[in-house]
């Protein structure tokens, strides 16, 4: 196969064709519009925001060992306080029973201690010992009880350090990865678990710092828009007053409302915030920056073919070319145009009739 029919093949799989898609006299039937400008879009500049949970963990061990019960896998629904997974103890519950032992054997010496103090006493009123006797003896009991103590607290401590072998979800919610599986080795700072709170959800988007102050003055314009749900203003929206010396950018965090089906961490928006025409054209890739407003063109003339999406264009000679587009927020029967055609171009209006013709 030659270049030129390898061309060819690329092409009309991609649904572009260097012929005329329909005679020249069908293509007078063809209906088309004009790429209608609006400058009240303009005032608006599109950023593109992820869904997040509020409360969100990835739960970590704090001490070595191999795992040898997991009990969750992703997905679960989980309580706060339930085991996820455990790591062996073997070796810390060895440490408990010798702390343990110990504890027995000081409190052993202190009642012997005690029961000396005791005989120590009633001799020293009889004068058959000194003063400095009764004081030793004093001493010798008052080292048993420290050394009580110390044992308490080595044993409270070596009982602690086994319940770092339990890792328990710290709240309500949902796992969303487990990257560990049975009998792996568990470091400290590694990740087990990762869960998340489905009931408080919000999105974040990245706020350029030349766009800051007019965003904070008008955070109750502000709109977002998820993919499959209509485009509503904003509840509560907060900007961060810390700015990103990397990225030079905010956060800009818009609360969502509870019980919204479908919503989870991770899912792609978009969140409308108020700025000029300048900022807005720079911003989302306006094709003709001479241009003062957006450019709208019906759903109906949207094209899909796999992963590209498009638009029938009238060429020079008036016929019908499809170009890729990139498109914004869609209100009602009408979508925006954020490139890919210009403001007063001629773009067909009902391609599926086009390809009866083809």
């Amino acid at each position: 196969m030659n270049r030129r029919s390898i061309l060819a093949a690329a092409m009309a799989f991609a649904g572009v064709t260097s012929a005329p898609v329909w005679a020249n006299a069908e293509a007078a039937a063809v209906k088309s519009v004009a790429a209608q400008a609006s400058a009240a879009g303009a005032q608006e500049v599109s950023l593109d925001a992820v869904v997040e949970a509020v409360r969100q963990a990835t739960l970590s061990a704090q001490v070595p060992g191999a795992i040898v019960s997991l009990n969750v896998k992703a997905g679960d629904r989980v309580r706060a306080g339930q085991e996820l997974l455990r790591i062996d103890a073997s070796a810390a519950q060895q440490n408990v029973a010798g702390s343990t032992a110990q504890l027995e054997a000081a409190q052993a010496n202190l009642r012997v201690a005690s029961k000396e103090l005791d005989r120590q006493k009633q001799l020293f009123q009889k004068q058959y010992i000194s003063q400095a006797a009764l004081e030793r003896t004093q001493a010798q009991h008052e080292a048993a009880q420290a050394q009580v103590q110390a044992q308490q607290a080595q044993t409270r401590a070596a009982q602690t350090q086994t319940g770092f072998f339990s890792v328990r979800a710290p709240f309500n919610g949902v796992v969303s990865d487990v990257p560990v599986t049975l009998g792996d080795m568990a470091m400290p700072g590694r990740p087990l678990v990762t869960m998340h709170d489905p009931s408080a959800l919000r999105l974040s988007a990245a706020v350029p710092q030349s766009m800051m102050a007019g965003v904070r003055k008008q955070l109750k314009s502000v709109r977002y828009e998820i993919v499959g749900h209509t485009s509503v203003a904003a509840a509560s929206v907060q900007l961060l007053p810390a700015v990103d010396p990397v990225t030079h950018t905010s956060q800009l965090r818009v609360s969502l409302p509870v019980g919204v089906e479908g919503l989870v961490p991770g899912m792609f928006a978009r969140v409308w915030v108020p700025g000029s025409s300048a900022s807005a054209e720079a911003q989302n890739g306006v094709k003709d920056a001479s241009q003062s407003g957006r450019v709208f063109l019906p759903l109906t003339a949207i094209v899909r073919r796999t992963e590209m999406t498009g638009v029938y264009v009238m060429d020079a000679q008036g016929k019908p070319r499809l170009r890729q587009v990139r498109l914004g927020r869609t209100t009602g029967q009408t979508v925006e145009v954020l490139s890919g055609v210009s403001a007063g171009e001629q773009v067909v209006s009902e391609p599926i009739r086009l390809g009866k013709k083809l």
